[in-house]
């Protein structure tokens, strides 16, 4: 890929989640690199040559699924395309967020300009007119079981991209047709195996597995940051986290984590006062944290080396190989890995969600924390914390049932001949879900901990762990007698989901 200003030149080399990223932040503008148009160009000469001579080739000039023995006469093959398309396109439920539509549209195209697919430049133009003008598909976000990949949710792409089904333009849902014309561009036509290779694939489960991957290394340095908040609100001591400890574990990743909350705690007066006290141990929340934050940053690592993998390679069907005069029909479709992955995520994601509510249930517990119960003054007339951490619980316990693996199921579809599916689309969108609920249960711990440092006034906390209570403090005051908890929380939850803990962590 090569970079000028903003704007951006597919080559086909691997992109990064921090292209991903870059990408969503910034939308630099498109375009394919002459190598690429001409690898596209070559593959899509050769199908064609192949049709000329009458081969057989599933997809291309035949039926599809179930229907594969069926031969399609040459003059019928464009209208095959078509035909596919909408009937494809039987997707339900809630529409696709539109971030998540961008990267599905971004990793096609990477999929796309590999050249293995037989596709003209035309189309990965289309898709790149569209993504450089904003037009985003209105996508359902179910129907697919995740193979013969996403076919549903490809489907409803690729008919707006022909000029059928909606859109989002401009803040408005538009007919696609509509908003072409008032651009002055002409739909796509399909031409033979063009609508294939675009709904083949996985492309619409990996785009949100890449757009759980940003969330969750979010949520990773927000949370060892809200986490040593916490740390020095309970009084907690900072043994568990000498480097010697770790070593010996063997585990890089909870060293380099013991390691941050040490970086995190220094020079807070806090735990100062307390280097002598009668205390001998924490709980298991606070004294194993980074063999279980440690544990979630290397699920995550191994999650982002399978899906930028899986994002960067071609999963259609069939695949065209010029260079050794072979068009083979495989099943690259199958979103196995992905699937597994992405529930070893959500796995993963859970228990940063109930190992938050643990340390909120401890602060909350006078008996536990040394501070005024349900961390409010005047308690019994206040009830302060008590249901926030009842909204912490019920979140951390619904992610226990979204936590079971979308992987182990399997329903055969296509009159048997599809008999094996990967429901790597559930294992995506459940994710999300819990990164919702995640989120939420550590803005509560946020909100929880800021409160346990109040009452430690006059002492303070490190200077790092001062600038994100004094954050919180902007928005939301001391809590010193009840209020809508939920107000509260939602602008706990803002904080989070800005990105702001995870720059202060990363400076």
């Amino acid at each position: 890929m090569k970079f000028q200003d903003h704007t951006w030149c597919l080559d086909g080399h691997p992109l990064t989640l921090d292209d991903f990223k870059y990408y969503l932040q910034v939308h630099p503008q498109l375009s394919i690199d002459d190598a690429v148009i001409r690898r596209l160009t070559d593959s899509r000469e050769f199908i064609e040559k192949q049709i000329q001579n009458g081969k057989i080739m599933y997809g291309v000039n035949t039926g599809f699924g179930h229907l594969a023995q069926v031969r399609i006469p040459d003059e019928r093959l464009d209208e095959l395309q078509v035909n596919l398309i909408r009937s494809h396109a039987a997707g339900v439920g809630v529409y696709i967020e539109e971030d998540i539509v961008r990267l599905i549209m971004l990793v096609k195209v990477q999929s796309l300009i590999q050249g293995c697919s037989g596709v003209r430049p035309d189309v990965v133009d289309q898709l790149i007119f569209f993504l450089n003008n904003g037009i985003l598909p209105r996508i359902p976000s179910k129907g697919s079981v995740g193979a013969s990949g996403d076919l549903a949710p490809l489907a409803h792409m690729a008919l707006a991209l022909i000029g059928e089904g909606n859109v989002l333009y401009q803040g408005r849902e538009e007919e696609s047709r509509e908003v072409l014309n008032s651009l002055k561009r002409e739909p796509l036509i399909l031409k033979a195996k063009e609508g294939l290779a675009i709904i083949n694939g996985t492309q619409s489960m990996t785009a949100h597995g890449i757009m759980a991957l940003i969330r969750t290394e979010n949520l990773l340095y927000s949370g060892e940051l809200i986490f040593s908040l916490s740390l020095d609100a309970m009084k907690a001591s900072l043994a568990p986290f000498h480097r010697a400890i770790h070593e010996v574990k063997g585990s890089p990743f909870n060293t380099a984590c013991a390691d941050r909350i040490r970086y995190y705690m220094q020079k807070s007066e806090i735990n100062r006062s307390h280097e002598h006290c009668d205390k001998v141990q924490d709980p298991y929340c606070y004294r194993c944290f980074p063999q279980v934050c440690g544990a979630v940053w290397e699920a995550y690592d191994h999650v982002k080396h399978i899906l930028v993998r899986e994002a960067n390679g071609v999963s259609d069907n069939p695949l065209i190989f010029e260079d050794q005069e072979l068009i083979v029909s495989g099943g690259n479709f199958h979103g196995e890995s992905p699937a597994l992955t992405l529930d070893y995520l959500a796995i993963a994601v859970s228990e940063l969600a109930g190992i938050s509510e643990r340390r909120i249930a401890e602060l909350v517990d006078t008996h536990m924390s040394r501070l005024p119960a349900f961390l409010v003054e005047d308690s019994g007339i206040n009830s302060g914390f008590m249901i926030a951490h009842v909204t912490a619980a019920a979140l951390a316990s619904e992610n226990k049932g979204l936590s079971f693996p979308s992987s182990v199921d399997s329903i055969p579809t296509s009159a048997n001949q599809e008999d094996h599916v990967s429901m790597g689309h559930r294992s995506a969108r459940k994710i999300l879900e819990i990164l919702d609920n995640t989120e939420t249960v550590l803005a509560i711990e946020y909100l929880a901990a800021a409160e346990g440092v109040d009452f430690h006034r006059p002492l303070k906390t490190s200077p790092i762990l001062e600038k994100i209570h004094e954050r919180i403090r902007q928005d939301i005051p001391h809590l010193d007698k009840d209020r809508n908890m939920s107000v509260d929380i939602h602008k706990a939850l803002a904080i989070v989901k800005s990105g702001f803990l995870q720059n202060t962590a990363k400076r």
